[in-house]
C-alpha cells in the first residue's frame, strides 16, 4: 500500500495547495494582507472572485460616451494644469483627439504624473461624467502604461479590496497563479456528472471567471456566465456533500435514549391545549430524543407561537430522565424574558431553574455551584453559558434561541458541555423549505405553522416622517382601549457622527407628546434589576409606553402590547 507521503505526492491538488508566498510578485507584505483575507493557499488565491468586470475590448470615440458611462479612451494630452483643492495638489490633463475633449484629473498623491508632459499619447480607462464646462470630466482614471497591453483588448476582472494592493498588482498575481497551477490541474467532478450539464472543467471554469475570453460582459455582471455556473454548482455540491456526511456521522453517533413512559403527564402541567401544529412538533421531537442517536432538529415558528413551551417539554423530559438543559438565548433581556416568563409552568414541573448572563455578577458563583453539582435542572441564560467555568454535573439537552445569532464555534462549546446531547435550534425567522432543506440540511426541521385561537394577524404599515402626527394618533387610540405600545429606536443616546433618533432624547419628548401616559425607558447600559423592573412593571401594564433601543428585537412577548412603531426602520 503507498503511504501517506505517497498519497499526497499522487493527489491533484498537491501543487494548487502551495503557499500562497510562491507565486512571482507575492512577498512578505502582500503575504501578510493575503492572510488577513484567509488566503493561505494558491486554492484559496483563485477562490477569490472578481466583484465586477471593466470592459476594455476596444478604444471608445470620445464623442460617443455618455455621462455616466465607463470607457476606455486613446488621446493625445493637450494641455496639463496644476491646481489646489482645499489645500490639496490636483493634476487637470485636457485630453483629446479628432472625436473631442475631456478633462482628467488627479487629487492628491500626483508625482507619479509628472512625467507626463503636453504632446504625450496616453491611455486611459475610466468613469465619465458631464462637467459645467460642458465637456466629459473623470476623476482618478487608470493610466495603462506601455508594457501593460494585457489590460486592453479584453474584460478585465475587479477584484475586491485586499489590503490596499493595487488592482493591477491582483491581476498579475492571478495571471501567474493560473498560468502556473491550471494546466495540470485535475478536474474532481467526473465527466459523468459535467457532461450532461454542459459544464466547463474546473480548471478552464476558473481561468474563465478570472480572465474571460469567450463570455458575454452582462452573464459576468450577473454571475450568470457558464464559468460561474460551474463553481455555484460546485459550491452547493459541496455544501450538501458536507451536510450530508455530518448527518451521517451525526446518526451513526451513539447518543441518549430518553424513556418516554408517563410522557401524559406532561401535558397535563400545560395552562391550555395544544395547538394541531404545536401537538405534531412535540410528537417529533420526543420520537427523537426516544431514540438512542442525537437529536439535532430546528424548530421555526413566529414569536408567540409557542416555541417556548415546546422547548420546556422538551427540557421536562430531559430532567425526568435524570439529565440537565441548557437554554441559550442571543441577548440577555430575552434570556431574562425566558426565565421570567417560564417560572409559573417550570414550578408546577418541578423544575429546578436558574437564570446566568454576564450582568450577574452577585449570584454568578452561586448558580455555576448548582449546575456543577447537579442542583439545578435547567440553566438559561447567554454567552455567559459556554464560558469555560460553567461546568455541567450531566447536560443531556441543548436548546438554543435564535441559533443564527451565534456562531458555529459558540453552539459547538455549549455541545461539547455534554456527551452527544440532544439539540434543539429555534428560531423566529421564515425559512422557506427549499431553504431551509439547502442550508439545513444537516437538520430535522420542524414548523408552528400556526398561531393559536383568537390570535389576530400582524399588520404592517409604513409611514413618512411627515405622517408623524397619524402615528401618534394610532398610539394613542389604542392606548386609549387599554393596550400597551413599544417604539424602537436605533441609538440609545444622540450621535454626532449619525442623523438618527435616540431612545432617550425622545423619551424625554414622547413624555411631553402624551402626558397622561406612563412612558418608561429601557436599553441595554441598565443595570440588571433596573432592566427587570421596568420590563416587570410593562407586564404588569402599569407602562403604557415602552420606549427602546433594539435590545428587544427578538422573542419579547407582551400579550397586551399590540402595537410597536419602529424608527429610522432602515436601520
Amino acid at each position: 500500500m503507498p503511504s501517506d507521503t505517497d498519497l499526497n505526492k499522487q493527489s491533484p491538488y498537491k501543487e494548487i495547495l502551495s503557499p500562497v508566498s510562491s507565486l512571482k510578485g507575492v512577498g512578505k507584505v502582500i503575504t501578510r494582507e493575503l492572510q488577513k483575507r484567509g488566503v493561505q493557499t494558491v486554492y484559496d488565491l483563485l477562490y477569490i472572485l472578481p466583484r465586477s468586470y471593466q470592459d476594455r475590448r476596444k478604444f471608445i470615440p470620445i464623442h460617443k460616451i455618455k455621462s455616466g458611462d465607463a470607457a476606455l479612451i486613446k488621446a493625445k494630452i493637450m494641455e496639463i494644469k496644476r491646481l489646489r483643492f482645499r489645500y490639496r495638489p490636483v493634476l487637470e490633463m485636457l485630453v483629446g483627439n479628432e472625436y473631442g475633449i475631456i478633462s482628467a484629473r488627479w487629487i492628491g498623491a500626483i508625482q507619479h504624473l509628472y512625467r507626463f508632459k503636453k504632446g504625450d499619447n496616453i491611455i486611459l480607462y475610466g468613469r465619465f461624467r458631464a462637467s459645467p464646462k460642458k465637456m466629459l470630466e473623470t476623476y482618478h482614471p487608470e493610466i495603462i502604461k506601455d508594457g501593460n497591453e494585457y489590460e486592453i483588448g479584453r474584460i478585465l476582472p475587479v477584484y475586491p479590496e485586499i489590503g490596499g494592493i493595487s488592482q493591477r498588482r491582483i491581476r498579475r498575481i492571478m495571471m501567474d497563479a493560473i498560468s502556473r497551477f491550471i494546466p495540470n490541474f485535475e478536474d474532481p467532478l467526473p465527466a459523468m456528472i459535467r457532461e450532461p450539464r454542459r459544464f466547463l472543467e474546473l480548471g478552464a471554469a476558473i481561468k474563465e471567471v478570472h480572465f474571460p475570453s469567450e463570455s458575454r460582459l452582462e452573464d459576468l455582471r450577473i454571475r450568470r456566465s457558464p464559468a460561474h455556473r460551474r463553481l455555484i454548482f460546485d459550491e452547493f455540491f459541496m455544501l450538501q456533500l458536507t451536510l450530508a456526511l455530518k448527518r451521517s456521522r451525526t446518526s451513526r453517533q451513539r447518543g441518549i435514549r430518553f424513556e418516554i413512559q408517563g410522557i401524559q403527564e406532561l401535558y397535563n402541567f400545560l395552562p391550555f391545549k395544544l395547538t394541531g401544529s404545536q401537538a405534531s412538533v412535540i410528537h417529533e421531537i420526543i420520537t427523537d430524543m426516544s431514540r438512542p442517536f442525537p437529536m439535532n432538529r430546528l424548530l421555526q415558528g413566529d414569536v408567540g407561537c409557542g416555541k417556548t413551551v415546546i422547548a420546556l417539554m422538551a427540557a421536562w423530559l430531559a430532567v425526568r430522565n435524570g439529565y440537565q438543559a441548557a437554554f441559550m438565548a442571543p441577548t440577555q433581556l430575552l434570556a431574562e424574558q425566558h426565565y421570567l416568563s417560564t417560572l409559573d409552568l417550570t414550578q408546577k414541573m418541578n423544575l429546578r431553574v436558574a437564570l446566568l448572563t454576564s450582568g450577574m455578577s452577585n449570584r454568578a458563583n452561586e448558580v455555576r455551584d448548582g449546575v456543577k453539582k447537579g442542583t439545578i435542572d435547567i440553566l438559561i441564560g447567554t454567552h455567559a453559558l459556554i464560558q469555560e467555568s460553567v461546568k455541567f454535573h450531566k447536560l443531556g439537552l441543548v436548546i438554543i434561541d435564535e441559533q443564527h445569532r451565534f456562531g458555529v464555534a459558540q453552539r459547538a462549546i455549549l455541545k461539547q458541555k455534554g456527551t452527544r446531547p440532544d439539540v434543539l435550534t429555534m428560531t423566529a425567522t421564515p425559512i422557506p423549505r427549499t431553504l431551509g432543506l439547502t442550508l439545513y440540511g444537516d437538520l430535522d426541521i420542524s414548523v408552528i405553522d400556526g398561531l393559536p385561537p383568537g390570535r389576530k394577524p400582524i399588520q404592517t404599515k409604513l409611514f413618512h416622517e411627515r405622517d408623524r402626527g397619524k402615528v401618534y394618533e394610532i398610539l394613542r387610540k389604542e392606548i386609549e382601549r387599554g393596550r400597551q405600545a413599544y417604539i424602537v429606536y436605533p441609538l440609545i443616546e444622540e450621535s454626532g457622527k449619525m442623523d438618527l433618533k435616540d431612545a432617550t432624547n425622545m423619551a424625554e419628548k414622547l413624555r411631553d407628546i402624551f402626558p397622561d401616559f406612563h412612558i418608561a425607558l429601557i436599553h441595554g447600559k441598565m443595570p440588571l434589576d433596573q432592566r427587570k423592573g421596568i420590563m416587570e412593571k410593562f407586564k404588569k401594564g402599569l407602562t403604557d409606553i415602552l420606549v427602546s433601543t433594539t435590545v428587544i428585537e427578538v422573542g419579547i412577548n407582551i400579550i397586551n402590547a399590540t402595537i410597536m412603531v419602529i424608527e429610522n426602520a432602515e436601520r
